[in-house]
C-alpha cells in the first residue's frame, strides 16, 4: 500500500480563513455534484427545469451542456493547462479550482437537462433487475478502483492542507493494484457501465450515452499521453501488459508492481 499520509493527517493542519472557506466550498460542491450525477445516471433525466422546448431544441441544448463539461473537464485536467494556470495562481489551488468548475458545470447540466418524449426501450421484470444490479456492481467497482489508489484526493484539496507553496515536489512512481491489473482505466470503465445500465432508454438518454461514451474514450487517449510523459518507459511497459478499457481476461495481468497507481487530478 501507499506510504502517503491519508486525508486525516492533512486535516490536522491549520488553514488560513480564506483557505478554510475554499476547502469547505470545494468539498460541498463536489459532494452535491457527485450525488446529483449518480441519481441522474440511475434514474435518467430528473426534469428539474422543463423549458418546454421541442424535441430537436431539447436535444441540442443537452448536447451543448455535455460539450461544455467535456471542454471544461478535459481542458483543465491537461498538464499544459496546469502549467499555464501556474502563472496565474498558486499550484496548490489547481485541484480545488478544477473541482469547483467541474461541479458547477455538472450541476447546471443535471438541472437543465431536458427530458425527451421518445422512449426507445424500457426493460421490465427480471431484465430491469439485471440493469439495476449492473449499476450497483459498477458503483462497487468504482469504489474498489478508488480504494486501490491508496491515498486518493477526491476533491483536490490536499495540496491546500499541505501548503505546497513551500514544499519540494517529489517524483512518484508507477504502481499498480486492484482493478488496475485488469485495465489501465477502471474508473472510466465503471463509469461506462453506469452510463449504459439505465433500463429506460429515452431519446435524451441515448444522446447522453453516445456523447459521454465518445468523450470518455477520447479523454482516456489524451490522458494516456500525459501518463506516458509522466512515467516514461514504465508506463509504456504497462500499456503493453494491461488493456486500456476492456478486460481481455478474467485473470489479472502479470504486472510486477502490487502498489497503487497514482491518479492524476
Amino acid at each position: 500500500m501507499s506510504n502517503q499520509p491519508g486525508p486525516e493527517a492533512d486535516t490536522r493542519l491549520r488553514l488560513a480563513p480564506r483557505d478554510k472557506w475554499l476547502v469547505t466550498a470545494t468539498v460541498f460542491l463536489g459532494r452535491v455534484s457527485l450525488i446529483l450525477t449518480t441519481v441522474f445516471l440511475f434514474h435518467g433525466s430528473l426534469n428539474i427545469v422543463n423549458l418546454g422546448l421541442d424535441e430537436f431544441s431539447a436535444l441540442a441544448l443537452n448536447a451543448c451542456l455535455s460539450f461544455a463539461f467535456f471542454i471544461q473537464h478535459s481542458g483543465m485536467i491537461r498538464a499544459s493547462y496546469q502549467r499555464w494556470s501556474a502563472r496565474l495562481m498558486d499550484e496548490r489551488y489547481h485541484g480545488a479550482s478544477f473541482t469547483i468548475a467541474s461541479s458547477i458545470v455538472l450541476i447546471v447540466l443535471v438541472v437543465l437537462w431536458q427530458k425527451s418524449g421518445y422512449i426507445l426501450y424500457t426493460a421490465d421484470g427480471a431484465l430491469r433487475l439485471v440493469f439495476r444490479t449492473a449499476f450497483a456492481l459498477s458503483i462497487a467497482g468504482f469504489v474498489w478502483g478508488v480504494r486501490s489508489l491508496g491515498s486518493f484526493d477526491a476533491f483536490g484539496v490536499r495540496p491546500i492542507y499541505r501548503g505546497t507553496r513551500n514544499s519540494v515536489p517529489t517524483q512518484d512512481a508507477l504502481r499498480v493494484s486492484g482493478p488496475y491489473r485488469w485495465v489501465r482505466h477502471p474508473l472510466y470503465l465503471f463509469c461506462l457501465a453506469m452510463i449504459w445500465s439505465c433500463p429506460d432508454l429515452t431519446g435524451d438518454r441515448m444522446l447522453f450515452n453516445l456523447l459521454w461514451t465518445g468523450w470518455i474514450v477520447v479523454a482516456t487517449v489524451l490522458e494516456e499521453r500525459d501518463l506516458v510523459t509522466r512515467f516514461g518507459d514504465d508506463y509504456r511497459s504497462y500499456q503493453l501488459n494491461v488493456p486500456m478499457l476492456i478486460p481481455m481476461s478474467i485473470r489479472p495481468a502479470c504486472y510486477p508492481d502490487l502498489s497503487p497507481l497514482p491518479r492524476k487530478r
